[in-house]
């Protein structure tokens, strides 16, 4: 039976755990020995932790060697380098405990198709490892966003959003088409929005094949509503499709398998969403 992966999950590792934790953390942020033991509840095999995006591109060396401290057989961790110091990656590559780093969606006011973060995607196409997108929490800056939990549940997945829209529209995807870039949350709405994408293509230049773009991404299954994951591996294919949580939040799924096997996808289909898509990218198969 293939195992469990929850490709995304969060953790302050212990050189940063006197950094002031979000309210929105419910469960076990910084003590491995208990985010197994909830993992293990949520009957999940083997945990990929990335960290709080907030501590995104801090102290990258430091903060990269705690995280590879943690990595076991049930423990994978993606670390961080920050967008402008590509050449981190080749260092993180080298020692080859960490499979990929997390990146947030946008840094300092540009989004990731900007021109000056080229170089980054480059290498990290070269050197094949994994880039989880992750939305910055920051609300977009919308004062609307404020109220109702909006910053979170409209904020984060229009961010993340944008920002593949604008790898898409930018070029990114199609002249780095072996990119491994995991999208948090389904992708946001750049799956529903493929056909305003697309159409748009067809009077303004450069007249992209948005379709073929968006569908090299891959998914993570955090979107909660069974029509919609299914929707999602319709469009993406159950080989595009990885299993998430986004634990310790309160917005997590704290059984992800759940809403995979209730959808009733074919045994190999399954498989693959709720594990061997994460093993494969991972490197662990």
């Amino acid at each position: 039976m293939t195992a469990v992966v929850d490709m995304h999950a969060h953790v302050i590792v212990g050189a940063f755990g006197d950094v002031e934790r979000p309210p929105a953390a419910v469960r076990e942020f910084t003590d491995l020995p208990r985010i197994l033991e909830e993992q293990d509840r949520a009957g999940v095999d083997v945990v990929v932790l990335s960290p709080w995006v907030r501590l995104l591109d801090r102290e990258p060396e430091r903060q990269n060697e705690a995280l590879a401290a943690l990595v076991s057989d049930r423990v994978a961790c993606l670390g961080t380098v920050p967008l402008d110091r590509p050449e981190l990656l080749a260092e993180l590559k080298a020692d080859g405990r960490l499979a990929g780093v997390e990146v947030a969606a946008s840094a300092r006011g540009d989004y990731l198709g900007a021109d000056r973060f080229r170089p980054f995607w480059a290498a990290a196409e070269e050197l094949g490892l994994v880039v989880f997108v992750h939305p910055t929490t920051s609300g977009l800056g919308l004062e609307v966003l404020e109220a109702h939990y909006l910053w979170n549940t409209v904020g984060n997945p229009i961010e993340t959003t944008v920002t593949a829209a604008h790898l898409v529209m930018q070029g990114v995807m199609d002249d780095h088409p072996n990119l491994r870039i995991v999208l948090a949350h389904g992708g946001g709405a750049i799956t529903t929005l493929r056909g305003r994408l697309q159409r748009a293509q067809t009077f303004k230049p450069p007249g992209r094949d948005v379709l073929a773009a968006i569908a090299r991404f891959y998914f993570d299954t955090v979107v909660f509503e069974p029509g919609v994951l299914r929707a999602l591996v319709d469009f993406a294919g159950a080989d595009r499709v990885l299993l998430g949580s986004d634990y310790p939040f309160d917005m997590g799924e704290e059984r992800p398998a759940q809403v995979v096997r209730a959808l009733g996808l074919p045994e190999a289909d399954e498989a693959a969403i709720v594990g061997g898509n994460a093993l494969q990218l991972l490197g662990r198969t």
